[in-house]
């Protein structure tokens, strides 16, 4: 264990692991080739594989794998192989989250198992997002067809997630596919105050980056906490695989701008435009996502600064634990309430990625732990 962790009281960790584990146990029958999303009433139903969001249940398989020793979490092994190599054979739902699809559902059994089906498909999904690179640009777009003309094309920060799948390959020419996007990203998406836009608008003929906007967020000049947390911990995460301190000064920098706009309960409202004096609704996938980046950060900085960010990030999952989760809940399968999707559209619900990323965090805080990203 890392020196920074010696203090950590594991055992509300565990605790939650242990529900979580349980939630997963009873739904594995319902979650094959389909896959959950975003809740109602806090109860996910399947969705046909074609979202962005299908790995994240198949990755919490894989923490619980890691965690119990279980081999019931791999039941579904091959089903979930099956139905990801389909969705690459027909292209479906193919965009710059491909690194969110197929780190966690194939980098993770390959870590894990040592599956080479496994790997072939990361590496196929891999080198399917670097097609969406554009070499005038260095982005690699989120969105739509390529060769598609402006005002259509657009990096988004989520990308930055997604960009591990293309270190992990260990191909030179994905990396640098991968550096290049976060640097163009680092001076276009990343604000000169380390505040983040959700999206950028690009001119793919010219690479010229034209202006910033947002999707998701409360408008194209506010801070969409969900996007922040993305830039915390993609960012922590270029830095990990590059060594290039250009990205660990923004993760650093983002991830203290998101701390300042922390309410009293340190769970974030979904825009930052939003604080207890004027309140709307929460996003607890962004506080969840926000922690691991905490949590990363804390491998790549002085143990004296390590120090802060882990009291930080437990801070934030002790307000998680103890008021926004299912437990004593009754018909449910999500994990964490009050997630946000969009702000008018899946509010106030479980979110898988926020499922996910909350495990992945107790995960990090109860061992040392080799990610999948």
């Amino acid at each position: 264990m890392k020196v920074w962790k010696e203090s950590i009281n594991k055992t509300a960790y565990q605790e939650e692991l242990a529900y979580i584990v349980s939630v997963l146990r009873e739904n594995l029958d319902l979650f094959v080739g389909s896959y959950p999303h975003v809740s109602v009433k806090n109860r996910y139903s399947p969705e046909e594989n074609v979202l962005w969001t299908s790995s994240f249940f198949v990755g919490m398989c894989y923490l619980a794998y890691e965690y119990t020793g279980d081999e019931v979490f791999r039941k579904y092994e091959k089903e979930h192989l099956d139905s990801f190599q389909d969705r690459l054979d027909r292209k479906r739902g193919i965009s710059h989250d491909l690194g969110f699809l197929y780190t966690l559902s194939c980098v993770a059994c390959y870590k894990t198992t040592g599956d080479r089906r496994a790997e072939e498909l990361a590496r196929r999904a891999a080198r399917l997002l670097a097609e969406r690179y554009n070499e005038k640009g260095k982005y690699i777009q989120a969105w739509g067809e390529m060769g598609i003309g402006y005002p259509d094309v657009k990096i988004i920060i989520d990308t930055m997630l997604n960009l591990p799948l293309l270190y992990w390959t260990g191909d030179e020419k994905l990396a640098e596919i991968a550096e290049n996007h976060a640097l163009t990203a680092s001076g276009t998406l990343v604000r000169p105050d380390a505040s983040t836009y959700h999206t950028y608008l690009m001119n793919p003929d010219t690479g010229e980056a034209v202006c910033g906007k947002t999707h998701q967020g409360y408008a194209d000049e506010s801070i969409w906490a969900r996007g922040q947390a993305w830039a915390v911990y993609g960012y922590a995460l270029s830095y990990r695989y590059t060594g290039d301190s250009r990205f660990l000064q923004v993760a650093r920098r983002a991830a203290e701008v998101f701390r300042r706009n922390l309410p009293a309960d340190w769970v974030p409202y979904w825009d930052f435009t939003f604080t207890d004096e004027q309140p709307d609704i929460r996003d607890t996938s962004a506080a969840s996502i926000y922690v691991c980046g905490l949590l990363e950060l804390c491998s790549h900085v002085s143990d004296g600064e390590a120090e802060s960010c882990l009291s930080l990030a437990e801070t934030v999952m002790r307000s998680l634990r103890e008021k926004y989760t299912t437990k004593g809940m009754e018909n449910v399968n999500g994990i964490l309430t009050e997630g946000m999707y969009h702000r008018h559209d899946g509010q106030e619900e479980s979110t898988i990625w926020g499922d996910y990323f909350y495990m992945e965090a107790l995960m990090r805080l109860t061992r040392d732990w080799r990610l999948y990203w």
